[in-house]
């Protein structure tokens, strides 16, 4: 047995649970008399819409289809060799559910030694050897197909990336030292750093075509055996695959500054993932792919034993797996379906909802408001919108126009809603007026319309106290902009049933969100914990800390946006009309700060101006800010800002607000747009010993999150 087939053998019992990919070798006759081919394909044996993964028995099955395709390129009976994917799929990675659970740094360095030795065999063999993107590659799928010589790609593809970084990890089976080689330094830190801190951007085909990455592209319908004529000519030297010379000089050093630059404004050197990324990419400018691998495997090592990876894997099926499947939704078998949505209110939000409603749901949505001009606007809107997304090809024209012709808008709420199954309203956040909107909708609408709430912390069985049927009302709590961030808080008033509520999530499956059940307790979920950590931030500028410490003290927490940043795109108003919220249902713990109150009566849109480029404190606020003498220190913020979120996190799961503590870090990484590499929030306060600290137990058992115990 060889070294190679050791070591993974040995790795395989720590994958108690993989589901193993086949490496199947077929034979070819290639065109033009090119020669015999061989091709190893692989499969899962799963259905189609199943990713393909390695842990270390996949990786010993493509070993062992190479000892036989290297047997014969050494007898000389193949003239080349390729690997692709089952349909729709190349591969995806490592099983990253055998990573997880890894608890030794030996082990998990043997996973990226496992990995690097036999990717390299394809790059030994006797013969030129070819990758074919048939399908969805991500991470390893990626790096196998870069240890061979040629590379094509499938048009079709629709997504192609490097995610390690957004995970935690580095590219650790060759990505780091072989992409900066094939298409220089700066191409390689967008694909591996960029893109990974940007959501985890995927890549088209084409793009990966121009970027040098494949050497081709063809069409998907008949990509192999497009893929295989076109092997052929380069084997009979018919096509000759000319890359560009690769820059080693100045540009190299600029791409990786440039990455620096990137991780810096997006984890502030919080995470350790992209700045070893960045050390391999830095180190590979002098070609030697060895020296890049064994650092791979260390960085690899290291960083499987890090909290940052359990983090980042942790919120990963969060969000794949508890996000599709929620905690404590009702039977779907309850929900009555919805044929026609209406919305209260024309302004923006409420425009929003109903391009969104319109989009997904692709039934009747009408809109009301107090006048005309109001009502024509928030259809002006949505029209607008999808001229947008005709001209941008992403819908036809006969698409556009049905969807045009679904939207309407009305003045008398008898004529729009008699025949609505779905009501939301999106009004001024006061009490009194949204109760009376929803008296007059019921009065209108059918007797099993959902009457729906996008209140951002008012109180759902208040807003319902009144009406004769109060148990078909729930709170459907959107975060802005609504097309981009997942999040839908499902609020279950004290009297809404079970029917109502298994509506509300089968519609927002239907619009594609994230849905978590929360409890009816002010501002719920996301709003609560973002108003007790910017009500701390506020304090500490009111008392006397000023504003750049107190900004910068929360970066280690690699947020997308500092505090006032934040602020100023959610609206000081809103910001303060929130706290104030929260300070008369928890005066104790939540504070309204009196320079936020004087910003507002100011008409101030923010802390901040941009003249220069860069945010900075304006003038006229800083004129306006009264601050005490008390100065923290940066590290006294920050203790200050994650104890008082210990704290509101622990008194919500004690008032069962959510589930779990899961919950939390869900609503806050598809809500409010905290980092994976956090997992949110409570596996950092767990790592940091705040949870202990303030509430003297950790969120999350061992294990979840971090390393097995």
């Amino acid at each position: 047995m060889s070294t190679t087939a050791e070591l993974l053998k040995g790795a395989a019992e720590l994958f108690p649970d993989e589901v193993v990919t086949e490496a199947h070798v077929r034979h070819f006759d290639l065109p033009f008399g090119a020669g015999r081919f061989a091709l190893i394909t692989l499969d899962n044996g799963l259905d189609h819409t199943k990713p393909t993964t390695f842990g270390p028995a996949s990786l010993a099955n493509l070993n062992t289809a190479v000892d036989q395709v290297e047997k014969e390129a050494a007898e000389g009976t193949i003239v080349g060799a390729g690997v692709t994917g089952k349909p729709f799929i190349f591969a995806v990675g490592a099983d990253l559910k055998g990573v997880e659970l890894l608890t030794r740094h030996e082990d998990a360095l043997a996973i990226g030694k496992g990995g690097h030795e036999v990717f390299k065999r394809l790059a030994g063999l006797a013969v030129p050897t070819f990758a074919y993107y048939n399908g969805a590659a991500m991470g390893g799928g990626v790096e196998v197909g870069l240890h061979c010589t040629y590379r094509t790609v499938s048009k079709a593809i629709p997504a192609f990336s490097l995610p390690e970084v957004f995970l935690g990890l580095v590219p650790g089976w060759g990505g780091c030292a072989l992409l900066p080689n094939l298409i220089g330094a700066d191409k390689a830190v967008s694909v591996i750093i960029e893109n990974s801190l940007n959501q985890n951007k995927q890549l088209k085909g084409q793009q990966v075509f121009d970027l040098g990455i494949a050497d081709a592209i063809f069409e998907g319908a008949d990509f192999l055996e497009q893929s295989l004529i076109w092997t052929a000519q380069v084997l009979k030297g018919d096509i000759a695959v000319e890359r560009p010379t690769i820059d080693r000089g100045e540009a190299w050093d600029q791409a990786v500054a440039k990455g620096r630059f990137i991780a810096d404004g997006k984890v502030h050197g919080a995470a350790p993932a992209a700045y070893r990324a960045l050390d391999i990419i830095a180190a590979a400018k002098n070609g030697d792919l060895q020296q890049g691998f064994d650092a791979e495997d260390q960085a690899l090592a290291d960083l499987i034993m890090g909290g940052e990876l359990r983090s980042g894997i942790y919120a990963f099926n969060l969000v794949q797996k508890r996000g599709k499947r929620p905690a404590g939704a009702p039977d779907k078998n309850l929900a009555r379906p919805v044929t026609k949505v209406g919305v209260v209110g024309a302004g923006l939000m409420a425009s929003q909802l109903a391009l969104l409603f319109l989009r997904r749901l692709e039934v009747p949505v009408v809109l009301t408001d107090i006048d005309q001009a109001r009502v024509d606007k928030g259809v002006g809107y949505v029209h607008a919108e999808i001229d947008k997304l005709l001209g941008k090809g992403r819908i036809n024209q006969d698409k556009a126009n049905r969807l045009k012709a679904l939207v309407t808008g009305v003045l008398d709420k008898a004529e729009g809603f008699s025949d609505a199954d779905f009501v939301i309203e999106a009004v001024f956040e006061e009490i009194g007026v949204k109760q009376q909107v929803f008296a007059e909708v019921e009065a209108v609408a059918p007797a099993h319309a959902i009457l729906a709430t996008n209140t951002s912390s008012l109180s759902v069985s208040e807003m319902a106290s009144k009406l004769k049927h109060p148990e078909r009302v729930v709170g459907f709590h959107f975060f802005n902009p609504v097309a981009i961030l997942p999040l839908l808080e499902i609020v279950r008033g004290e009297q809404t049933d079970d029917a109502s509520l298994a509506t509300a999530f089968a519609v927002a499956k239907k619009l594609k969100k994230t849905a978590v059940l929360v409890k009816d307790a002010p501002a719920f979920v996301v709003n609560r914990i973002l108003t007790r950590f910017m009500g701390e931030i506020q304090n500490v500028i009111d008392e006397g800390t000023p504003v750049e410490v107190a900004e910068k003290a929360v970066e280690p927490l690699g947020l997308p946006m500092s505090p006032l940043v934040l602020l100023e795109l959610v609206g000081p108003a809103i910001g303060l009309h929130v706290s104030e919220t929260l300070n008369r249902a928890f005066p104790d713990r939540f504070t309204v700060s009196p320079n936020l109150a004087a910003v507002v009566k100011a008409g101030k849109r923010g802390f901040y101006v941009y003249d220069s480029g860069k945010p900075e404190l304006d003038p006229e606020v800083a004129a306006l800010l009264q601050q005490g003498d008390s100065v923290l220190t940066e590290e006294q913020v920050r203790a200050r800002v994650l104890d008082a979120v210990a704290q509101e996190i622990g008194l919500m799961l004690e008032e069962g607000v959510v589930a779990e503590a899961q919950d939390i870090d869900l609503c806050l990484i598809t809500g409010a747009g905290w980092p994976f590499h956090l997992g949110g929030i409570t596996p950092y306060l767990d790592r940091e010993g705040v949870s202990e600290r303030v509430n003297g137990k950790k969120f999350l058992a061992p294990g979840v999150a971090s390393v097995p115990a």
